[in-house]
């Protein structure tokens, strides 16, 4: 099976979003410079991919995009690719099909920006590549528990069967499984998209329907800052982890 082979060695970071919610601290710099506990949201991810033997890392700028290159430039450990969007805002999927050349024909990394997590006693990261199986998957994604997180409100994202195979909660339902912001993507799935403005639903959506969109679900903490007062909720939780 092709998890067999190792961990993905390159990565996606999602970090051209405008960050509406958070102004005004986005006034002046793009969200993924916003700090928690004295460090840029960006690293949190960025690290993380490090931890894990990532050599390769693709971030796609727009908003206030100096900044963020000028930051991306201080980076150490592997080689990062900036992928401008500064003439038109992709979202997440178009963004990646745009970076698709710079990213490779192996399954790779997506990491979002502005969410994070304290790992428990597993690496996520490591832990996703472990459960990593092309032959059955197109996707998978780190799954959060909603009580073991903050910055969350909402119904969740997905239900979860006891194999990790994931499907849409309804309208009028809830469950306590949330997308935690990191997957492994098998580049086939992007096949034939052109490079346009779409979010990655759509391929979450019809690898669903294939029944090839897996879960694993996260050893830790899970955090999410989307507007000014969950920056403090994160850094509480990041002290208590720490004492």
């Amino acid at each position: 099976m092709e998890h067999k082979q190792g961990k993905p060695r390159t990565a996606m970071v999602l970090a051209a979003g405008l960050g509406k919610r958070m102004r005004p601290v986005t006034a002046m710099i793009p969200k993924p410079l916003v700090e928690v506990g004295g460090k840029a949201l960006i690293d949190y991810g960025v690290d993380a991919l490090l931890r894990n033997g990532v050599s390769r890392i693709v971030v796609n700028v727009h908003y206030l995009p100096d900044l963020l290159r000028a930051h991306m430039r201080k980076r150490r450990g592997a080689e990062i690719v900036i992928s401008d969007e500064t003439d038109m805002l992709l979202e997440s999927g178009g963004g990646i099909v745009k970076a698709l050349p710079e990213l490779g024909p192996d399954p790779f990394y997506v990491i979002n920006s502005d969410t994070f997590w304290i790992d428990g006693y597993r690496d996520n990261l490591d832990l996703m590549a472990q459960m990593w199986d092309a032959s059955r998957m197109d996707v998978l994604l780190l799954i959060a528990d909603m009580k073991r997180s903050t910055g969350y409100e909402g119904r969740g994202d997905f239900h979860m069967d006891v194999e990790g195979r994931l499907t849409r909660v309804g309208e009028r339902d809830m469950s306590p499984f949330i997308y935690g912001g990191a997957a492994i993507i098998h580049p086939r799935v992007f096949a034939g998209q052109a490079v346009e403005t779409f979010s990655l639903n759509r391929i979450f959506d019809r690898a669903i329907a294939e029944g090839r969109l897996f879960g694993v679900r996260l050893d830790g903490l899970w955090l999410t800052v989307g507007t000014p007062a969950a920056i403090v909720d994160a850094e509480r939780v990041l002290m208590a982890s720490a004492a």
